[in-house]
């Protein structure tokens, strides 16, 4: 599989307005020294996709944490991240989704589409 197909399959479906899960390993040290690896999963809402299909395309995800905004933004390419599952596909008119972060109640709503099962996306490492 080449470069550019590895780049079609982890980012050619991902859509703002979508609720994805993103998969990202963290390595820490505990208090004896000793390095472990995790995965932390982030599900939130697409606000926007950048870069397109490039190497550096980028995603801005939002979530709310105990009525607080949390925002991050994920390069899709990159070797930590290590799946994204979307969840559901959500019906927007926008390409950025920016003006959600000042709404709130059901003015933060995003209508949803009809998503029969869900769909991973594996990073390149695994694909390979």
């Amino acid at each position: 599989m080449t470069t550019e197909e590895k780049k079609e399959t982890n980012s050619s479906n991902i859509r703002p307005g979508d609720t994805i899960k993103v998969f990202q390993t963290l390595k820490e040290t505990t208090s004896k020294g000793e390095k472990k690896e995790r995965i932390q999963i982030f599900e939130g809402l697409v606000l926007c996709h950048k870069h397109g299909k490039e190497t550096g395309a980028t995603v801005t995800v939002r979530k709310i944490v105990d009525g607080v905004g949390v925002e991050k933004i994920f390069p899709i390419h990159s070797p930590i991240i290590k799946k994204i599952e979307i969840l559901s596909h959500g019906k927007v008119r926008r390409a950025k989704l920016y003006y959600l972060r000042g709404s709130k109640g059901k003015k933060s709503k995003v209508k949803r589409k009809d998503v029969n099962k869900a769909q991973v996306l594996e990073s390149a490492d695994r694909l390979a």
